[in-house]
């Protein structure tokens, strides 16, 4: 099967506390035409992350598409658990356009992306993105999450979870094998605590990583949904310590203001790895977050496919042009205040 069949999956990791059930919320209620599924493995708050979402279901996510996963964490129980409800999910008479998970705030994110290669899903999902969520007020002051104590009864609830490994670590982790970073709560922490929460989390990330801040969950889909990463696949590149709101109310249309999108057209392209470099080049130096689309390249039959996520991109032949035209066609997205249009194409050399 090709990856156009695959359904994609996003996973969404991050602390007890820091927001991941509010983002789901405004996923659902914002799914860009997308049929959506949920997945909710947060075990000891007696399934109440499942009912919050329940209550939100609508034609979009209907309440059979939300499935809680409670005897432990996902990781732990990826056979018993996690295959099955994931099977079920693909089975349902309408399948879902898109599957969101949200792991438990201490699940390490590593084994679950592995269980992806599980042969009885491999050929029908993809992990589409790692999102990690995090609470920029109690990062900034050191600690990850805003109420360790619930985070430590939550710990200690489950058996399957290593309770030698320290938070920082499992923080490090989750920052790690992630695509793209939310700082969460961003109008209680304010400028001064989203500085110091990025540089805490730029000094951890393997990598630059898009580190965006936002607040009551609202974030534009089309920048968390849809990055394509393939994390199956790319499993080395995401190191690990381990190898083991408002409701509907007019707030969502403001999410959609601080980013921008332009198209940057042109035509054949004679050297691929030079417009990748660029791709990556302007991830760095201008904080571009997203880049897709295709190209042209002279001489090749077939089109070829490009995804980046900040730096990390993705390129691959996936069709033949037949009778579409040859041109090149990328989508620039990026925070308002970095989209310089003239000087992006430059560099793409349109």
């Amino acid at each position: 099967m090709s990856d156009l069949n695959k359904i994609p999956v996003t996973v969404i990791t991050g602390f007890l506390g820091a927001g991941k059930t509010t983002l789901i919320r405004h996923l659902m209620q914002n799914p860009q035409g997308k049929r959506l599924a949920v997945v909710v493995n947060e075990f000891g708050t007696a399934g109440v992350d499942g009912e919050i979402l329940k209550s939100c279901a609508d034609e979009n996510c209907p309440a059979e598409n939300i499935m809680e996963l409670a005897n432990g964490c996902i990781c732990c129980t990826v056979a018993d658990d996690f295959i099955p409800t994931i099977e079920q999910l693909m089975n349902l008479p309408e399948k879902p356009d898109h599957i969101v998970i949200e792991t438990s705030g201490l699940a390490l994110p590593k084994p679950l992306l592995k269980a992806f290669d599980w042969p009885a899903i491999r050929s029908r999902i993809t992990v589409d993105g790692v999102v990690a969520l995090a609470d920029a007020e109690a990062v900034a002051k050191g600690q990850f999450a805003t109420d360790l104590d619930a985070v430590q009864a939550q710990r200690e609830a489950d058996e399957g979870i290593d309770h030698e490994t320290p938070l920082s670590e499992l923080f490090k982790d989750q920052i790690s094998c992630a695509d793209i970073i939310l700082l969460s709560k961003a109008d209680l922490a304010g400028e001064e605590g989203l500085d110091k929460a990025r540089a805490m989390i730029e000094a951890e990330a393997p990598r630059k990583l898009p580190i965006l801040s936002m607040s009551e969950g609202v974030i534009d889909p089309r920048v968390i949904l849809g990055l394509e990463a393939a994390a199956e696949d790319d499993l080395d590149a995401r190191p690990s310590h381990h190898e083991h709101h408002h409701h509907h109310d007019d707030d969502h249309d403001h999410s959609h203001d601080d980013f921008d999108t332009i198209v940057v057209e042109m035509g054949e392209v004679s050297d691929p790895q030079v417009l990748q470099d660029a791709i990556v080049k302007l991830a760095r130096e201008r904080n571009i977050l997203r880049v897709k689309g295709y190209v042209a390249v002279e001489g090749k039959p077939m089109r070829m496919l490009v995804q980046a996520v900040g730096e990390r991109l993705r390129a691959q032949y996936d069709q033949p042009w037949g009778a579409q035209a040859r041109k090149t066609v990328l989508v620039v997205i990026a925070e308002h205040d970095n989209i310089d249009a003239e000087a992006i194409r430059a560099e793409l050399g349109a």
